[in-house]
């Protein structure tokens, strides 16, 4: 399992140093001091995990909480709340905001280190969302494609996939891959947080694909965006000699030697726009063809169905 990532959240400093060196020796933290920050964070950093006070000087931990909890991508981050000893109030406060556990402070280190064990291990477990980026997996994503679909709402969904991801994966190690995977989830979540709404969703197929589902008059914009930013970010996924040679060399089953160039994006976007859907394999059957037309253009790219039905 990759390191863990942990937010801690406190407006003390003593307190932050005190976490940092009882969970700094086996994850990697990172801090916030208000809530408001708490918020900038998980959305920049994205943790495993957020060690949150819950009194803070701009906005309490069970409301910090709860605006986490309204947000599909951060709805199954583990909670580990900071209370002072005998505040039942806060507690209740809490667990209605979708706290997942508590210590009080001050806090034992050997129990705060169990507790977090704990709730990463049963996060690890939950079979829906992603282990590696905590994104929400295929149960989100049909629930979603249902609903829309029940409501008979208007909805675009991008099918996203990263092309010659493989030959990377193999050239340098699952480790890296796993680093391109988690950056491309960032591209996506700092779009939709800049282009996307509330109603907005973005799901982790598996391995480098991914979905978003979104307003179809807000589709191709984001498309635009992901495309622009992961082109930018693509140089960094090799290594210096290899970004300045422009790709890598990998050796096939056959023996024989094949060079790939940096790694691309392909989106398929399918929409109600011109059509109407009855179940969700309508969807995925459409989506996986116009991925493949993506697919076969030179670069970065994306494919609409403007069929008109």
């Amino acid at each position: 399992m990759p390191e863990a990532r942990i937010l801690t959240v406190d407006d003390d400093p003593d307190t932050l140093s005190i976490l940092d060196t009882v969970l700094g020796a086996e994850y990697e933290t990172v801090h916030a001091a208000t809530g408001k920050e708490c918020l900038d964070r998980v959305k920049a950093e994205l943790p495993d995990l957020v060690v949150l006070d819950y009194d803070l000087p701009d906005i309490q931990g069970s409301e910090v909480c709860r605006i986490l909890r309204r947000d599909p991508l951060f709805l199954g981050t583990p909670i580990l709340m900071l209370t002072g000893k005998g505040e039942i109030e806060d507690k209740v406060a809490g667990l209605d905001a979708g706290v997942d556990d508590y210590v009080v402070k001050p806090f034992d280190p050997e129990e705060l280190s169990a507790r977090v064990r704990m709730l990463l291990r049963r996060s690890s477990t939950n079979l829906d969302a992603n282990p590696l980026t905590r994104i929400p997996g295929n149960i989100s994503i049909i629930g979603q494609l249902e609903e829309r679909i029940g409501n008979k709402e208007a909805f675009a969904i991008l099918y996203v996939d990263i092309d010659n991801f493989k030959a990377l994966n193999d050239h340098y190690g699952f480790e890296k891959g796993d680093r391109v995977i988690k950056e491309s989830a960032r591209i996506l979540i700092r779009t939709m947080q800049e282009k996307g709404t509330d109603r907005d969703f973005i799901g982790h197929i598996g391995g480098d694909d991914f979905v978003i589902v979104t307003a179809p008059g807000n589709a191709e914009e984001i498309t635009k965006k992901i495309i622009s930013d992961f082109d930018s970010a693509a140089s960094g996924f090799f290594d210096e000699e290899d970004g300045a040679n422009g790709y890598i060399e990998v050796r096939a089953r056959d023996g024989r030697v094949r060079r790939f160039g940096l790694p691309t994006i392909s989106i398929g976007i399918v929409s109600t726009e011109n059509r109407e859907f009855s179940h969700v394999a309508e969807i995925g059957s459409m989506g996986a063809e116009l991925k493949q037309a993506a697919k076969a253009q030179k670069g970065s790219s994306f494919a609409v169905d403007r069929r008109a039905v």
